[in-house]
């Protein structure tokens, strides 16, 4: 009899052992709670916590962390409950390439203000290549916070 009981005592023992090891094994993942469309900013209202097997297996690095995706774009769409690839989000694009954007020249006390074309779409702190309108001329500059492209000296 004592044995049965120290063998039924050791099986619940390991069981629950098990358990907390399986537990412990989980990775908690931020993932899409609706469909995430290609061009939407990603709030943490769109996310939910979803727990994958220590073991799975990723096509491609994953985001792990939900504070990284608030205020990303999405680059493609992202389906819900499926781990969110690094690729698939990116910064907002501030300027937009072909839309109008407003040029600044700042140098000293000296300022010029003109509007141009970006040639390219940019995030913030990128430098692309924007037409001046008045004169047809490319030039480059750096995209800053407020929409704006800085020419000159940065």
């Amino acid at each position: 009899m004592k044995h049965v009981v120290k063998l039924t005592l050791a099986a619940t023992m390991l069981s629950i052992g098990m358990l907390h090891v399986a537990m412990a094994e989980e990775r908690i993942l931020p993932v899409p709670a609706v469909t995430i469309y290609a061009g939407d900013t990603i709030q943490e209202s769109m996310l939910k916590d979803r727990a994958f097997p220590e073991n799975y297996r990723y096509r491609t690095a994953v985001v792990e962390s939900p504070r990284v995706l608030a205020g990303k774009m999405a680059r493609r769409t992202l389906l819900p409950g499926e781990p969110i690839p690094m690729n698939a989000v990116d910064d907002p694009k501030l300027v937009t390439r072909g839309v109008q954007a407003q040029i600044v020249f700042e140098e000293g006390g000296l300022s010029i203000m003109g509007v141009g074309v970006p040639l390219q779409s940019g995030t913030m702190g990128e430098t692309i290549q924007v037409k001046n309108v008045d004169s047809g001329r490319v030039i480059t500059g750096r995209v800053q916070a407020d929409g704006r492209v800085r020419i000159g000296v940065y």
